[in-house]
């Protein structure tokens, strides 16, 4: 593994984000991925942080609410192999199914975290969980709320869901290229 610099990689993050990265957990011997495209590095108490944006009706919520902890998975180059990746895990439930063996993704043991990183999409952010913040129905903006939030299908593609998202400010205690 080689460590990297956030800062010196921040440009090349925040591009592939707005297509869609991996967030990565574990919770005892359960692994799951799920894209977002949602999130933002920062700092916050003189830490570099990542935060994740995760819909209460995601499994990955769940994994994330009891390990306290996650990884980011970013593509260092956006092959139709790596986009056919994030467009599965994004519309596939991770309690249902093991995305790692349906996508023939690698598991590689995280240093500081439980979590793993992903072999085949090697730049990663270990993250432990500082803060989380519930978001406030009544403070999204009405036209942020009806093009977000109301009537967006679940996960599984059977109801709507009226959720919205924990936000988990994640401290990067490591990151580095698989």
């Amino acid at each position: 593994m080689q460590k990297i610099d956030v800062i010196e990689y921040l440009p090349k993050i925040m591009t592939e984000l707005q297509k869609g990265v991996l967030v990565n957990t574990k919770n005892g011997d359960k692994l799951n991925t799920m894209t977002i495209a949602w999130g933002q590095v920062g700092v916050e108490w003189n830490k570099f942080v990542f935060t994740a944006y995760i819909r209460h009706t995601r499994f990955t919520h769940e994994q994330i609410e009891n390990s306290k902890e996650f990884t980011v998975s970013v593509p260092l180059e956006r092959t139709p192999h790596i986009a056919k990746i994030i467009g599965f895990c994004g519309f596939k439930n991770g309690k249902n199914i093991d995305k790692f063996k349906e996508c023939n993704l690698t598991a590689i043991d995280g240093i500081d975290v439980q979590s793993p990183a992903i072999k085949e999409i090697p730049l990663t952010l270990e993250c432990k969980v500082i803060y989380k913040q519930e978001q406030e129905h009544n403070n999204i903006p009405k036209d942020l709320y009806e093009k977000f939030y109301k009537n967006t299908p679940s996960s599984d593609g059977t109801k709507t869901n009226d959720d919205h998202h924990t936000v988990y400010y994640g401290e990067i205690v490591n990151a580095y290229i698989v």
